[in-house]
């Protein structure tokens, strides 16, 4: 993947262009902090902002957004419906409530933050499939500009895909030593985009010295090494930090490109990092 700015873009299956790196915002504390890591984040050259109701820090976001002094139709926002809100009626109340405290007129993009599974509901395709009608809904009224999911498995997607409009994003973790081959590929088969979440493995794969010593032979960054090797492999990732320096750092990941061998090696490597938060066995 040839991306050269902040502001290339990745084209979804229904037109919708979404710039190529996303500044992520989990673990920002509402206040202060998120309100100051996104208006770094914008101010260093992001056009892509993701949260979620879960995070609890949707107002300091917006705040963060329309403090920022770029146009509203130059920000990519993304949020996320929260595991007990799923249901129609209920997903349409959440969305109207992180609208809200976004201080949006619309999203770029909603998600469904987690399927329900069948390890924890006997109707779970019912809960997801109702979930999705209260997006494709929003969607089609015009209130949203795409729709998808995040942590789906291909068992979770496939109900969706027979639904009239077909998930254009799935979020996933997704970083060297965890690539989850089988949902990449079925994603890509279906033209869903791959959002990688952690995709620095939440620090886990930093200090990798496999990592570092390739990184070191670049010149770069083992941070910026995982992200570009993101988007290299065609996902999208979403750095998280509230450190100006490490914000700004996470964004130069354009003046270089990653040698054929390097990407070959890390996608080699044995399974590592991962956070153990698996769809089917998570509790919440």
């Amino acid at each position: 993947m040839h991306f050269q700015h902040a502001t290339d873009a990745f084209t979804l299956k229904n037109g919708v262009k979404i710039p190529c790196i996303g500044f992520g915002t989990w673990q920002s504390a509402d206040g202060p902090t998120a309100e100051n890591a996104v208006r770094e984040a914008i101010e260093a050259g992001y056009r892509h902002i993701d949260t979620a109701a879960i995070y609890h820090n949707e107002r300091s976001v917006g705040r963060g957004i329309k403090d920022s002094g770029i146009k509203r139709e130059d920000i990519f926002v993304t949020s996320k419906v929260w595991n007990t809100c799923r249901g129609y009626q209920t997903t349409l109340e959440a969305f109207e409530k992180t609208l809200s405290d976004l201080q949006l007129d619309y999203l770029d993009l909603y998600l469904i933050h987690w399927p329900a599974s069948p390890s924890r509901f006997a109707n779970w395709t019912e809960l997801n499939l109702e979930t999705w009608r209260a997006l494709t809904e929003l969607y089609k009224a015009g209130r949203i500009r795409a729709i998808g999911v995040s942590n789906f498995h291909p068992a979770h997607l496939e109900p969706l895909m027979q639904t009239e409009v077909q998930p254009m994003v799935n979020q996933i973790e997704y970083h060297p030593g965890y690539l989850q081959r089988e949902i990449v590929d079925y994603c890509r088969a279906h033209e869903i985009l791959v959002e990688a979440w952690s995709p620095l493995g939440c620090g886990r794969v930093l200090t990798d010295p496999r990592l570092v010593a390739l990184a070191e032979r670049l010149g770069i960054t083992t941070a910026q090494l995982a992200l570009r090797f993101c988007l290299e492999t065609g996902t999208l990732p979403l750095p998280k930090s509230v450190t100006p320096e490490r914000i700004r750092a996470n964004l130069n990941v354009f003046s270089f490109a990653l040698p054929a061998d390097v990407i070959a090696e890390i996608q080699a490597f044995p399974e590592f990092g991962f956070s153990g938060q698996d769809p089917d066995k998570v509790t919440f």
